[in-house]
């Protein structure tokens, strides 16, 4: 029986450069794919999130990661995207709920706000906690205009 790979597309701004430069390093074990942007030079947020929300949405990627300062704009520009449920967590509590209960897809992380150690524990929960489904389907299937 043949495992089916993880691939991980990461992006962001400017802001969050640092942390997804850490973050791809610290994905290894993953196929991960980077949308930018490549420097830390100030850039516009949507230039990169749309792209890589695309891509998951198009089921390209399992999972989609963006970071920006807030990542505020990042997780509201990926859900203008029909297929995408962008869960912006700056704790690891919440990165586990919004696997299991909302069924996150794109993990938008805070880069100005957590730690690069929270950043990683906040990563490794996401991509390890499954969807409960249930109940959280019903509402999940609301979702979409």
């Amino acid at each position: 029986m043949s495992e089916t790979k993880i691939k991980i597309a990461i992006g962001g701004d400017h802001a969050g450069f640092e942390y997804k430069e850490i973050l791809k390093d610290f994905l290894k074990d993953y196929e991960v794919k980077d949308f930018g942007p490549h420097s830390a030079v100030s850039v516009d947020y949507p230039d990169f999130a749309h792209p890589l929300a695309s891509s998951v949405e198009k089921g390209e990627f399992t999972y989609g990661i963006l970071l920006c300062g807030s990542a505020n704009g990042v997780a509201i520009t990926a859900n203008k995207h029909n297929g995408i449920r962008a869960g912006l967590c700056w704790e690891n509590e919440v990165a586990a709920l919004v696997r299991k209960h909302n069924n996150a897809n794109i993990l938008c992380i805070p880069a100005r706000f957590v730690s690069i150690a929270q950043a990683k524990e906040i990563t490794n929960t996401f991509l390890n906690t499954a969807f409960e489904g249930g109940r959280h389907q019903n509402r999940i299937e609301k979702i979409s205009c």
